[in-house]
């Protein structure tokens, strides 16, 4: 199937008709009445308002739409109800949840969330601006909003990695003219930046001749000319902050703080305060998730749950909800569009009996019921993807125990080692004395890292050492979702093992697998890149509590444990990391040795 236009007339092509309902010369399609109206635009519940839908869009909201209605009119009574505006993601990957566009929307949809903002930098890394154009095409097809910022880096940092494809300057000026593209995605090489790169300030001024959003990612604590250099190169936005202190300095340089709550990500709570405590103007902050797995999403929610969150933490409900609507909308230059209740914009809306719990009742999307009481009644259709993304891992050999040996001399060694830290994107840069046998490095107490080389079949293999897990011997787990290069990390405490687990995704095309003792505990097949399943999420949800049932089986006992795996390659956020050319400092961005001379 190709993908059309957004599923929705202009403003221009219907206000004739929007102005003809409001002045009660025409009948509306639906009027909604009977409840509490929530206007995010000037913080009001207005008990006993009525609204009015012409064309998928708002025609009138006000106290009495009895003259849009005519014989054909839908009328929905509210009972009481409040009705908000739907929900908007302002930054978030779809490929975190394990999902096609389609599938994804499939399974937020009941949870109120009717726009996004999604940067498809996995899938750029492993096909380039084609596999972004399939992103893209598959999000105009759905029956709600979903805008595509266009990947900046891929590779996230040049020279320290090396990916499936490449994104340079002349990729994103092309993609500003798609359809769908409402920006450009978050510019994770902020060193490049700070040190005044050409290739990445011509993506950022490409990107604002087309009058268009430059999405941000400062991953450092240091606020000092670093900060302040990065915020003259453009980017309006940062998701990366983790304090009260990070959030008051993105707004005071005029950026917006996009304050997150994933699936690991629980950064909410910590920035809030700069809003609920020091008193700043709310409308530079804006609620998102960056990435929720399929089992969150099935689970606990998705935008509805981080509002609900930001309530817990004292915000109160609307300006939370100001936070997850209208902000964003501005943000974008899409306040014409989305974001709020009000005459011309798109009639996305909810059905809710309290404001802090936040119930998601009935969803409308494009004045259509989408769905109701968490069942999805839209349809959400699928592109037709080519046979070769479903063939993207190549490993180029059979690999062995051998491949993951460390080797030494001497009785031990000290080694550096990546600390992985709970709920949280950060690594540390620990240190540990490990002994040697037969001239192998032994993880004792910790565990082996690999990065796979899986895009070119160059058999590379690249070892260091990763502790936090908790995992006890005889395991390996292995990921071909491996942010941002999604090469293929491999982790665990036997070689042997290790080695199975990396060729059992050679063979199944890509996912996540778990090993232990010669056999294996769970497996997620993701075999569109590597990446996501076409599969409903209910579906990948109950794969993916086999695998944490897994992992907690070998050992693990940290929370969202799977997206601390799956980041360790992620060479743009501190301390340490891997790459296919080696360990990575982070804080200096250089490669670094595994075993300290």
């Amino acid at each position: 199937m190709e993908a059309n236009t957004p599923q929705i007339p202009t403003w221009q092509d219907v206000a004739s008709d929007l102005v003809a309902v409001a002045a009660g010369r025409a009948p509306a399609d639906l009027v909604l009445r009977g409840g509490r109206i929530v206007l995010v635009q000037t913080r009001e519940v207005m008990d006993g308002w009525q609204v009015a839908v012409k064309h998928g869009r708002f025609a009138y909201v006000g106290p009495d739409a009895n003259h849009c209605i005519g014989s054909e009119t839908q009328i929905e009574e509210l009972g009481g109800h409040y009705l908000i505006p739907g929900l908007c993601d302002g930054h978030m990957h779809i490929e975190s949840g394990m999902l096609t566009p389609a599938e994804f929307a499939r399974a937020v949809i009941p949870h109120g969330t009717t726009s996004m903002f999604t940067d498809p930098h996995e899938i750029a890394n492993v096909f380039g601006l084609r596999g972004v154009r399939l992103m893209h095409d598959e999000a105009l097809l759905q029956p709600v909003n979903i805008w595509t910022q266009m990947p900046s880096c891929a590779p996230s940092a040049p020279g320290l990695e090396t990916t499936g494809y490449e994104i340079g300057p002349d990729d994103v000026a092309e993609a500003m003219a798609w359809p769908g593209i409402i920006g450009l995605g978050e510019m994770m090489n902020f060193p490049g930046v700070v040190n005044g790169s050409q290739q990445m300030l011509a993506e950022i001024a490409a990107t604002q001749a087309a009058g268009k959003t430059v999405g941000g990612h400062y991953a450092s604590p240091d606020l000092g000319p670093a900060f302040h250099a990065y915020a003259a190169g453009g980017p309006a936005d940062d998701h990366e902050g983790t304090s009260e202190t990070d959030a008051m300095a993105r707004m005071r340089q005029g950026m917006r703080a996009m304050i997150r709550l994933g699936s690991a990500w629980y950064d909410i709570e910590s920035q809030i305060t700069a809003i609920t405590e020091r008193g700043l103007d709310p409308r530079n902050m804006i609620i998102c998730t960056d990435d929720c797995f399929a089992k969150t999403l099935v689970e606990d929610g998705h935008m509805n749950r981080a509002v609900r969150h930001a309530i817990e933490c004292g915000c109160d409900p609307l300006i939370a909800l100001q936070m997850a609507t209208i902000n964003t909308a501005t943000h974008f230059g899409l306040e014409r569009e989305i974001g709020q209740i009000a005459p011309g914009r798109r009639a996305d809306m909810i059905v809710t009996r309290d404001l802090r719990e936040l119930p998601i009742e009935v969803v409308f999307a494009r004045g259509e019921r989408v769905a109701q009481f968490g069942t999805c009644l839209a349809d959400c259709p699928h592109l037709d993807w080519p046979e070769d993304t479903r063939s993207s891992v190549n490993l180029g050999r059979d690999l062995t125990a051998a491949d993951f040996e460390i080797r030494a001399d001497g009785d031990e060694v000290t080694a550096n080692v990546i600390g992985v830290v709970e709920n949280q994107a950060p690594t540390k840069a620990l240190t540990a004395t490990l002994p040697v046998r037969n001239g192998i490095v032994e993880p004792d107490g910790i565990a082996q890292i690999a990065l796979v080389e899986r895009h070119r079949g160059t058999g590379g293999v690249t070892n260091a050492f990763v502790s936090g897990f908790g995992y006890g011997p005889g395991m390996a787990m292995a990921s071909t979702v491996a942010h941002d290069s999604h090469h293929m990390i491999v982790v665990g405490t036997d070689r042997a093992m290790m080695a199975k687990a990396a060729m059992r995704l050679g063979e199944v095309g890509g996912g996540v697998t778990i090993w232990k003792d010669g056999a294996e505990l769970a497996l997620v097949n993701l075999p569109i890149a590597g990446l996501m399943s076409d599969r409903p999420a209910q579906e990948v949800a109950a794969d993916v509590t086999d695998l944490v049932a897994a992992m907690t089986a070998c050992g693990c006992s940290l929370n969202n444990a799977y997206m601390q795996h799956s980041l360790l390659a992620l060479v743009v956020i501190p301390d340490l990391r891997i790459s296919d050319l080696g360990l990575v400092d982070v804080r200096t961005f250089q490669l670094t040795d595994v075993i300290i001379p």
